[in-house]
């Protein structure tokens, strides 16, 4: 049969058409909380051992200078909706104002639309009531804690379940509280591991983030982890938080292993990172300065692991500058989708640098800040107080500090009488970003709740013989 002109369109629709397409992969993100660039063995720590993060070291690509803010829910923000904190109304972890804005698009409510199912283990800390819940932003699986940490509880709507521990934690499970049994972020990785198997057995690609409310204080750990710790001389604070991160360290150890096992690890892309910088002072933190809740490198670079067997040869290292804001649309052109038209995403997205090292990439500024000012307050008083600005070689500390964080990446030369142009454009960048932040402060003059949502609901199931209300 001879092919014609008007057949030719119709062949090609049908040759793309029954062409096999890359099934998208599943995504996993591990996100610690408090774990510090230096908490690995692999770079450089004398205090823990962690052959199985050592492990997805040698086989992801790794970013050395990925940036985040410095505590936790802000980043939590930052990775749901691919833009700055303070734009998603989060200028703090308590006071109303961890309360992410409903009106943004969240990375779970995306990838839901393109066909994953989505699950969340572990810490969330964007709000405890009901229109923040992880269930109302795109997640399909809810295994939480409430509140900024297992047990926790403040003045305003931020609150853990009544009377919680780390060993036996009660979770909020879909809609119901449910009584565990074991330490809680092995609680967390084995609830992950069923979702897992079950929808690598259905073929059905899943984005599963969990996210371990450990290293955080309190710091403790099982015997099993403190006790070496404990025979070292180290304190107690010291023995809960590094027994913690070798807990950590097997538990991403038996996921590796249940990937392998499940032929699942090819076409996973797994994500490692921490949330901020180390809580624990005083000790190793890879040559940096500053801590958790600071504003410099030590408070806000952590380390940023990607594997895709599939995809990436692993084993290498991306020099870049890249941040939480980035993940977001990484993840979506990795699954296809294309970004709606709108000022939400600041990010952008990495796949450039894990496709090729020597790809061209134009520097860019990121912003810090602390926030947390005095319940009140106006914002506008602490815009030049307890921020930074950094871009590939530069760290602008406030208004007086200036760091070659190239040459100098411990921030012990303050060169800011030698570069008063760079001053100038990162001022003038922080300006306008600013004026962009302060009308998105949603949270700003919030009325302090006068009950704590996940007490409420916990009583209402006890009052009901473990039936609440809100399920009948």
């Amino acid at each position: 049969m001879k092919l014609t002109k008007a057949l030719i369109p119709a062949l090609l629709f049908l040759l793309i058409a029954c062409t096999p397409k890359t099934p998208l992969p599943n995504i996993i993100i591990v996100i610690t909380d408090d774990q510090g660039y230096g908490d690995l063995s692999v770079y450089g720590s004398p205090d823990v051992h962690t052959p199985n993060l050592d492990k997805l070291h040698e086989q992801s690509i790794r970013f050395t200078d990925f940036q985040v803010s410095p505590t936790c829910s802000p980043t939590r923000s930052a990775l749901e909706t691919g833009r700055s904190p303070f734009k998603n109304g989060i200028t703090h972890t308590i006071y109303e104002r961890e309360r992410m804005t409903v009106d943004a698009l969240t990375l779970p409510q995306m990838l839901h639309d393109a066909g994953y199912l989505t699950a969340i283990f572990g810490k969330w800390h964007l709000g405890d009531e009901d229109e923040h819940q992880p269930e109302n932003r795109g997640y399909d699986r809810v295994f939480i804690h409430g509140g900024g940490g297992i047990g926790q509880k403040y003045p305003c709507s931020c609150a853990d379940a009544p009377g919680n521990s780390y060993f036996s934690p009660v979770i909020k499970d879909q809609s119901i509280f449910v009584k565990t049994d074991g330490f809680c972020t092995d609680v967390f990785f084995n609830e992950a591991l069923k979702f897992i198997r079950l929808n690598g057995e259905r073929g059905k690609p899943f984005y599963a983030r969990i996210s371990t409310n450990a290293p955080h204080a309190p710091f403790i750990a099982p015997e099993k982890y403190t006790k070496k710790f404990a025979e070292a001389g180290y304190g107690g604070s010291a023995q809960g938080f590094y027994g913690m991160v070798e807990n950590i360290d097997d538990n991403v150890g038996l996921l590796m292993q249940k990937l392998e096992e499940w032929n699942l690890a090819e076409n996973t892309l797994l994500i490692f990172m921490s949330d901020n910088g180390k809580a624990l002072h005083s000790s190793y933190n890879a040559g940096m300065k500053g801590y958790k809740g600071t504003v410099h490198e030590g408070g806000t670079r952590v380390p940023f692991f990607v594997r895709w067997p599939a995809k990436w040869e692993g084993g290498r290292d991306v020099e870049t500058l890249a941040s939480h804001i980035d993940i977001y649309p990484t993840l979506a052109e990795i699954a296809g989708i294309e970004l709606p038209v709108s000022e939400q995403v600041e990010g952008r997205s990495l796949l450039p640098l894990l496709n090729d090292l020597n790809v061209e990439w134009t520097d860019r500024y990121r912003v810090f800040h602390t926030g947390r000012w005095p319940v009140g307050d106006e914002p506008n008083d602490y815009q030049y107080k307890n921020f930074a600005i950094r871009n590939e070689r530069f760290r602008l500390v406030g208004l007086d500090q200036l760091y070659d964080v190239q040459a100098d990446p411990g921030q012990t030369t303050n060169v800011i009488d030698q570069h008063p142009e760079v001053v100038k454009a990162m001022l003038e960048f922080y300006d306008q970003w600013w004026s962009e932040a302060r009308p998105l402060m949603v949270n700003e003059g919030a009325i302090m709740s006068k009950t704590w949502p996940f007490h409420e609901k916990y009583y209402s199931q006890e009052k009901n013989g473990g039936i609440p209300d809100w399920v009948k």
